[in-house]
């Protein structure tokens, strides 16, 4: 999981998702593109 001030899409399978005001990133393909805004 990456923290970071700007959160973008990796790879055409990123998806953005809002949870509790927290922006993210999943990627079901390459779990290393998670990210977190923070």
């Amino acid at each position: 999981m990456k923290v970071r001030a700007s959160v973008k899409k990796i790879c055409n399978h990123c998806q953005t998702v809002k949870r509790r005001g927290i922006v993210r990133v999943i990627c079901k393909v390459d779990p290393k593109h998670k990210q977190r805004q923070g």
